[in-house]
């Protein structure tokens, strides 16, 4: 299929990646809506792609080594011991190849990649979306959405903040957690509390220096999984922004402190972005490592400043469709996974690899849309079930670490992921594509 129009609700990771694919695929015109004024490097969180998915998303023209990582190849699962060692029990070394990204180093390299035609518009919040019998938002003709609708009955329209109004042969939702596109397609969808929260962390790598013993203790190649009664810390090395730098980045799940939830909904808490937690509940933070973490990983955790560390609520979602008239659903505004996974990013670009595909496959609107929905909704909801599973297995149902060693880790392992294989995200089904309008 060539030509037509796509509006992509949403500039971050998936959001470039549809953007990319669209005007790969033949779009016409492809305007990427994005709700923050500027630049989005700022989101410093760590993530890891799987070497699998990584080679595939190379193949597949998303990913390349351009884009710079830091390599990582063994997961080191401990917890705290009875001889006082610092750095604590090893109960398992797990192999593990992965690359480990900066989220905004991987935002800069994805966004540097979308062809120049594509217009990408800063500071313009989508407040309403519709097409095809689907609406939802607060504009004109908005409601509640039908999550219905016939494909070939467009065009669709997105309304902004500004008050304009525009129309396009399809709108994709790649606008995350809260997506508005998301209430038009399948408004029955709610994200599920998980029970437990993460907070999050970096700082530069050099002051790990400052530890007794200091970086040498822990080996760069080398993700720390901390295990511990009612949670675990992850910890491992990122890029940093800036070329040649490296941050540190770990993310502790944890109860929910009493003072985070919601005086209306106490099921549910709030988080709290990066810059925004105070000194006392930063020191909570610090008490907890303290009681819980083997020494040397408690003082990882001390290093970080408060004005990078973040409070997040775990969550998940997995939406019944993707697709509804001319709107369709991309990354997390489709489906919510937990970090256990290891696999945010990877199923967003995986995303926009199967949306490629089923554009080059079709003749018409009719067909792009329902190839999509039924290529991607199962491995989606079947990411969110593993993601369940490993919360409970490692977090709300952890076994007694006290008593289990390798042999019973390697299989503890097994047992969560049965026979998914989808740690990292399930493998990409995908026949070569012919060359692409760009010539990527």
């Amino acid at each position: 299929m060539r030509g037509g129009s796509v509006a992509v609700v949403g500039g971050s990771v998936a959001g470039c990646a549809f953007a990319r694919a669209a005007a790969r695929g033949g779009a016409e015109r492809v305007t990427v809506l994005e709700r923050s004024p500027g630049h989005l490097e700022d989101r410093g969180v760590g993530l890891c792609v799987v070497l699998d998915r990584y080679d595939e998303l190379v193949r597949a023209g998303h990913l390349d080594d351009g884009i710079r990582h830091h390599p990582v190849t063994a997961r080191h699962w401990v917890a705290r011991g009875e001889d006082g060692d610092p750095r604590g029990r090893v109960l398992w070394v797990q192999p593990m190849a992965m690359h480990s990204y900066h989220w905004g180093v991987l935002w800069q390299g994805l966004r540097e990649r979308i062809p120049d035609g594509v217009e990408f518009r800063p500071g313009t919040a989508v407040t309403a979306v519709g097409g095809g019998g689907a609406v939802a938002g607060g504009g004109a003709g908005g409601g509640s959405g039908s999550g219905s609708g016939d494909v070939g009955a467009g065009p669709a329209w997105v309304e902004t903040a500004s008050g304009g109004r525009e129309e396009y042969d399809l709108v994709v939702g790649a606008d995350g957690h809260r997506s508005v596109v998301r209430a038009a397609v399948c408004p029955e969808a709610r994200s599920e509390y998980a029970g437990y929260v993460a907070w999050r962390g970096s700082f530069d790598a050099r002051l790990l220096d400052t530890l007794p013993g200091g970086a040498a203790r822990w080996p760069e190649e080398e993700v720390i999984t901390v295990c511990y009664p009612g949670g675990q810390v992850v910890l491992y090395r990122i890029p940093g922004l800036t070329p040649g730098s490296t941050l540190v980045n770990w993310v502790f799940y944890a109860p929910a402190p009493a003072w985070l939830r919601r005086a209306d909904e106490d099921s549910d808490p709030l988080g709290f972005p990066v810059g925004a937690l105070d000194t006392a509940r930063h020191g909570e933070l610090a008490e907890l490592a303290e009681r819980v973490l083997p020494p040397y990983w408690a003082g990882v955790v001390a290093l970080t400043p408060v004005e990078r560390i973040l409070l997040q609520p775990i969550h998940d979602l997995a939406t019944p469709r993707r697709t509804a008239g001319r709107l369709l659903l991309a990354g997390d505004a489709a489906t919510l996974v937990r970090p256990h996974t290891t696999s945010g990013a990877a199923k967003a670009l995986q995303d926009a690899c199967a949306f490629e595909d089923a554009w080059r496959a079709s003749d018409d609107w009719a067909g792009l849309l329902p190839g999509y929905d039924l290529e991607r909704g199962e491995a989606g909801r079947a990411l969110v079930d593993l993601s369940r599973r490993l919360g409970r297995a490692q977090v709300t149902g952890a076994p007694d670490w006290s008593a289990i060693d390798g042999p019973g880790m390697a299989a503890w392992w097994r047992g969560q992921l049965g026979t998914s294989g989808g740690f990292g995200g399930l493998a990409l089904d995908r026949k070569p594509n012919p060359p692409s309008a760009d010539g990527n």
